[in-house]
């Protein structure tokens, strides 16, 4: 098989395309279909060449992928994997997009619709009448996006024997902190605006403690959206599940077989300490939020193959648009006079 044949180097991070994709060129995965390898990609298969297991009980220490200048190519990858994997676990954020986008530069604009004098509403036309325009336009204003990351300090020295399973774990910690920090970012540009579009709209509870009337209120400020979303904060969150509509047995029973939480009013509720106290967000997922992404996961993959993980970064960088700022709306607390 070409995969035990491959020379691996160092110089396959560089491409734009990534290492794994670079591998897929010299090894491509269909040409294994019908055979024990079907289904592994190409890094998967550089793995079981130089019998890496990254889990288990029996997983290999972290020394076996310096084995070989060949096997130590592959290090970089499995730690942007494995980071990834963490990112990916939080589900929050994901659950909130309307749309993800790979872009290539650091300057990025996302769309919006403008009508021209017309509801976006398609509207009869008579015959012979001028059928209503709406513009597809850039927005103005620059999506702003922020270097997230962490700096993975170790020596070689203390890890070398350590099982990769346990390593995982570790790097996999780090994938989800950067991920609840992008969250962050996420829910700062869905209250204040993403320098394009205003804050979201916002209304104040009737009382000082939240009644299911104000999520009615809330649900009602939807025209033309659904409210299919709440990221509340902490506080917030407790106290829509302390609501009496929130007792009966169906809610109950359908968290319990699912694990998810929903609201009287058919919305998904997420809990999130990224939402300030005494806030809830509510949302069409569907068409509120996009997470322009210029660079997934990125190593310091020179350091990483040379053993030198004193001090070698993790990093992300991502920014986030609001896309119709109708489909957000806001519920504060009322503070105590």
């Amino acid at each position: 098989m070409n995969y035990q044949t491959i020379k691996l180097d160092k110089a396959m991070y560089k491409t734009g395309e990534g290492f794994t994709a670079r591998l897929e060129e010299l090894d491509p995965s269909p040409a294994y279909r019908g055979t024990p390898l079907e289904g592994l990609d190409a890094y998967q298969r550089q793995l079981k060449r130089f019998d890496i297991r990254v889990g288990g009980a029996r997983s290999s220490p972290v020394q076996k992928f310096f084995a070989t200048s060949d096997s130590a190519a592959l290090f970089p990858e499995y730690v942007s994997r494995a980071v990834r994997q963490g990112m990916e676990q939080e589900k929050i954020l994901s659950a909130i997009l309307a749309s993800r986008t790979a872009i290539d530069s650091m300057d990025y604009r996302t769309i919006s619709l403008e009508e021209a004098g017309q509801a976006l509403d398609p509207m009869e036309v008579a015959e012979g009448a001028i059928i209503p325009r709406t513009d597809l336009k850039l927005k103005e204003g620059l999506v702003r996006l922020k270097k997230r990351g962490r700096m993975l300090c170790a020596s070689y020295e203390a890890l070398r024997f350590q099982r990769l399973d346990l390593f995982t774990v570790a790097l996999r910690q780090i994938g989800s902190r950067i991920a609840r920090s992008q969250l962050e970012d996420a829910v700062e540009v869905l209250l204040l605006g993403d320098g394009s579009a205003a804050a979201s709209a916002s209304a104040e509870t009737a009382g000082a403690a939240l009644a299911y009337t104000d999520l009615v209120a809330l649900w009602q400020r939807f025209d033309g959206y659904r409210m299919d979303t709440l990221l509340a904060a902490p506080d917030m969150a407790a106290a829509i599940l302390d609501l009496p509509e929130m007792s009966s047995p169906s809610a109950g029973l359908n968290f319990q077989a699912t694990g998810k939480l929903g609201t009287p009013l058919g919305a998904t509720l997420l809990k999130s300490s990224a939402v300030p106290a005494g806030t809830v967000i509510a949302l069409d997922s569907g068409c509120a939020l996009e997470m322009a992404v210029a660079q997934e996961v990125s190593v310091d993959y020179d350091k990483l193959i040379d053993c030198q993980l004193e001090r070698a970064s993790i990093t992300s960088i991502a920014g986030f648009a609001r896309l119709f700022p109708q489909a957000v709306q806001v519920l504060t607390l009322r503070k105590g006079d």
